[in-house]
């Protein structure tokens, strides 16, 4: 979720009712910490608590060191990322492809432990492929060393996204395990959270790509869990607002020039029917702060004198 869960988007999302959420995954090269990105992503201690940080790399003591910088900046929870699988990742040897050197997982998992005082938790998948599912090796792995938290993704790194997750290794490795396990991968409803919890036995979920668009998934996964019943999705005034507040947050974090350029494709998730269409691509267009939030107000006005009309 780099490039998505950044801080104005977290903040949207702990609003609507999110246990926790996990600042983007950041490198544990830090001769890269200079760049823009990484400067976002950097600071902490203005973040509300628990300050959970993501790291990804593949050499056990630049990781560690990763680890110690970041506390110092006031993470609270350090997670080891063992689960992305795009390219760019896996060429470093980072992210899933560390799947396939159980001995190096080991080494990285002791390091980074051993190196902070706060909680580390790991992200994973089922395993590298269909023909190497080691997920409850790494996760005997994981708790040996000392790992407080476990989620897997109930895909394999060969799979990507496509085709659907499978729960059963979450299971396994569930039933495995002393410590808590977090169930992740195509969670996109209340009654599918529900599900995945009753046949995993997970102490929890974690919600990605489903919250793009939907912060307030959230909210009604927890309502659901709780009463069983189902919350309405917002209202056009209430998204009205969700989105303005957004827009506003990443113009404040990025500057206007790039927040505008990061506000367009959130606006698309948002507004993600056929006939929005034109919307966007006219939101796309514009090249003002100013710009876009008139056209978020004209779009919710006209909405609005629709409904009048129809109601």
């Amino acid at each position: 979720m780099a490039g998505v869960t950044d801080a104005p988007f977290r903040a949207l999302c702990r609003s609507f009712g999110a246990g926790l959420t996990v600042a983007e995954m950041l490198t544990s090269d830090q001769s890269l910490w200079h760049t823009n990105k990484s400067r976002l992503r950097l600071p902490h201690a203005d973040e509300p608590e628990p300050r959970m940080i993501q790291i990804a790399g593949g050499d056990p003591q630049m990781l560690a060191d990763a680890a110690r910088a970041n506390v110092a900046m006031g993470a609270q929870i350090i997670d080891i990322n063992m689960g992305c699988p795009a390219k760019k990742v896996l060429k470093k040897a980072a992210g899933s492809a560390l799947l396939r050197d159980e001995k190096l997982v080991a080494e990285i998992l002791a390091a980074v432990v051993q190196a902070v005082e706060v909680p580390v938790t790991l992200k994973i998948r089922t395993g590298w492929s269909a023909n190497c599912k080691n997920a409850v090796t790494i996760g005997r792995i994981a708790e040996q060393e000392g790992i407080q938290a476990l989620t897997i993704h109930g895909r394999t790194r060969e799979d990507k996204f496509s085709g659907q997750a499978e729960y059963d290794t979450l299971a396994e490795v569930r039933q495995a395990l002393n410590i808590p396990v977090i169930a992740n991968g195509d969670i996109d409803s209340p009654q599918k959270a529900k599900q995945v919890l009753d046949y995993t036995g997970a102490a929890a979920v974690m919600i990605g790509r489903a919250a793009q668009g939907r912060p307030w998934i959230f909210r009604q996964i927890d309502h659901w869990l709780a009463q069983q019943q189902e919350l309405p999705d917002l209202t056009p005034l209430e998204l009205h607002q969700v989105i303005s507040k957004h827009l506003q947050g990443l113009y404040a974090t990025y500057g206007e020039f790039m927040g505008i350029r990061v506000a367009r494709k959130h606006f698309g998730w948002y507004l993600n029917q056929a006939d929005m269409k034109e919307w966007r691509t006219r939101f796309n267009a514009i090249e003002t702060a100013t710009g876009q939030q008139q056209l978020l107000n004209r779009i919710f006005l006209q909405e609005a004198e629709q409904h009048a009309r129809t109601a």
